[in-house]
């Protein structure tokens, strides 16, 4: 079945009980069991599972091509329960250029919970083998990256990781399912912010992890999110299937527009550099040609004048939003380095775009006007 059809009719089989064809929501914290607990109806509590959930997590692992999905109240809390479920001592190598709350993960909690983490530039794979240590258990990939749009070569990490006994997970929020078969590059999870792109509407917020296999690691992480409750309500859960089924085409469209406003920047004399993987000028296109059904809906560029000219570009936009998080149907643009705070590694002058599904010729007449 090609993706497309798999995205409309995953999780979505008729409600045996009403004829519905849209799936219901099942809004019960609880469920009837037995006097000794037994599962009657295969629920407990909704803090373990409910029957919503069920539905995302299996059309989410069929979409990906994985055993098993797991997901979670946000993408942070997703990757979060990854990195608890390893055993205390191990190091996890990330790359430098990711979404700034899982450097913060790194820096911060990660010693707190008995581990180690390493950031470098995992495009150089000589620098990737050379930091590996015999308690090295992960690799922790993003590809396109936020927000430097860098791309990173999934096959090549994954054998990489395997080589050294370890495991390779993959932010490919970016990306989505529909451009990107992460699991099939290789990867041992893929992880997906899905209040982004696979919700896709800017109401709903979640994570997931979609796991190749269905091994030791995905019942770690499932106790933890029981225990530790990070769990995505029914009412989300219905709001992402809801997404799922329109995901192709409107990644399609904001692939499209993103391509015409990169086009438009990189010619643009107010403009210093475009980071937007499409171009044949991006350092990762070859890469990204490869693993990559298109370009996706994300690009940043760097505005000539510094830090105050860039935001002066954001402040004279009329119809971009201002505004953090992407992947909805309207445009949005953001002075990345103000929104990530004091610990930001990102340049002063570096604007990030949410390309939505408007007209992209009024896309790139606002942004003209914008940069005059």
């Amino acid at each position: 079945m090609k993706l497309e059809t798999l995205l409309i009719h995953a999780g979505a089989e008729i409600d045996r009980a009403t004829g519905s064809v849209s799936p219901p929501i099942n809004l019960s914290t609880t469920f009837e069991h037995g006097p000794e607990a037994e599962r009657l109806y295969g629920y407990m509590y909704i803090r373990e599972s409910n029957p919503t959930q069920t539905r995302l997590e299996t059309a989410l692992a069929a979409v990906e091509g994985g055993e098993a999905a797991l997901v979670f109240a946000s993408g942070i809390a997703a990757g979060a329960a990854y990195l608890q479920a390893l055993p205390a001592g191990s190091h996890v190598i990330f790359h430098r250029d990711i979404y700034y709350d899982f450097r913060t993960v790194a820096n911060e909690f990660m010693p707190k919970w008995g581990s180690a983490a390493t950031l470098l530039d995992m495009k150089n794979l000589d620098e990737v083998r050379a930091a590996m240590r015999p308690n090295t258990r992960l690799l922790w990939a993003e590809t396109p990256t936020n927000p430097l749009m860098q791309i990173l070569d999934v096959a090549a990490l994954a054998k990489t990781a395997h080589d050294a006994g370890a495991k390779l997970i993959v932010d490919a929020t970016f990306a989505t399912p529909v451009l990107q078969r992460t699991l099939e590059l290789g990867a041992d999870v893929a992880l997906h912010s899905m209040t982004k792109y696979l919700g896709g509407h800017s109401d709903v917020q979640g994570g997931a992890l979609i796991f190749r296999k269905r091994e030791h690691d995905f019942d770690e992480i499932l106790h933890i999110r029981k225990v530790l409750g990070a769990v995505l309500s029914p009412f989300n859960s219905w709001l992402v299937l809801r997404g799922l089924r329109s995901l192709a085409c409107r990644v399609e469209r904001h692939s499209a527009n993103a391509m015409a406003l990169a086009h438009f920047l990189e010619q643009h004399s107010g403009v210093e550099q475009v980071h937007y993987p499409g171009l044949p000028s991006h350092s990762g296109h070859e890469i990204a040609g490869r693993q990559m059904r298109a370009f996706g809906g994300m690009l940043s560029f760097q505005v000539k004048g510094g830090r105050e000219q860039a935001v002066k570009v954001v402040s004279r936009v009329k119809l971009f939003t201002t505004a953090t998080s992407l992947g909805g149907t309207e445009s949005l643009i953001e002075h990345r380095a103000s929104s990530e705070g004091p610990s930001t590694t990102t340049p002063d002058n570096l604007l990030r775009v949410s390309t939505g599904l408007e007209d992209p010729e009024d896309l790139i007449q606002d942004l003209s006007q914008a940069l005059a």
